[in-house]
């Protein structure tokens, strides 16, 4: 039986990762911001020459903390009507469970495929971290057609704030089925402490170039 002052403590220990963890995450999403600045630019331009018509950024529903909506935000690395052709796609899904994953999938451009492969794609998400929907690591944030097949277990991974990068990212990412996905966010939510955040984060540079496991 757990003491009311071992509760206590532990209740302070949390929230001091907590609190810890958000300045990191403001930290370094800005800090990314600044240093990824150049590289900003340069995708946006190559996004464009490929495809002028269509926007340079990317906003998609997710699913975050506690089951709230909110738009997260990535580079655009489809052709401009991607989401209508999913539907003659998802018989070629590639991954098992709540998810949609394709290796060679048609809709991809081919400044898309270099974004996803080295993960730039994602670094729009750094502004998702300012504004609080995100953090620099935690869970995946699924879609609301991914959610809606979740079970009670599954589920649990959305007692958290999603983060940019996890466990699961760099544990082999889609190479994994979804409920190994599942097993690897939930460790991460019941271990989580900010030692283990920065290891996530440093890991996240060695797969961030080149990730086989990257589609």
């Amino acid at each position: 039986m757990i003491s009311g002052f071992n509760q206590i403590n532990f209740v302070n220990q949390k929230l001091g990762y907590l609190l810890t963890k958000r300045v990191v995450d403001l930290v370094g999403a800005f800090a990314g911001l600044i240093v990824f600045s150049p590289i900003f630019l340069l995708i946006a331009i190559l996004i464009k020459i490929q495809d002028p018509r269509g926007p340079i950024f990317f906003k998609q529903q997710r699913i975050g903390k506690n089951g709230q909506k909110f738009y997260m935000y990535k580079f655009r690395s489809m052709v401009s009507n991607a989401e209508e052709l999913l539907t003659d796609l998802l018989g070629k899904n590639e991954i098992s469970g709540a998810m949609f994953k394709m290796k060679e999938d048609p809709r991809i451009t081919k400044i898309g495929k270099f974004i996803r492969k080295s993960s730039f794609d994602e670094l729009p998400q750094l502004w998702n971290v300012i504004k609080g929907e995100m953090s620099l690591v935690g869970p995946r944030p699924p879609l609301p057609r991914e959610v809606e097949e979740y079970d009670d277990y599954d589920k649990q991974r959305l007692t958290v704030t999603p983060g940019c990068t996890g466990l699961w990212q760099v544990s082999g990412r889609n190479s994994l089925s979804f409920k190994e996905m599942v097993e690897l966010d939930l460790k991460y939510i019941f271990e989580r402490n900010m030692w283990i955040d920065i290891k996530i984060i440093l890991k996240t540079f060695f797969v961030l170039f080149g990730s086989k496991n990257a589609f």
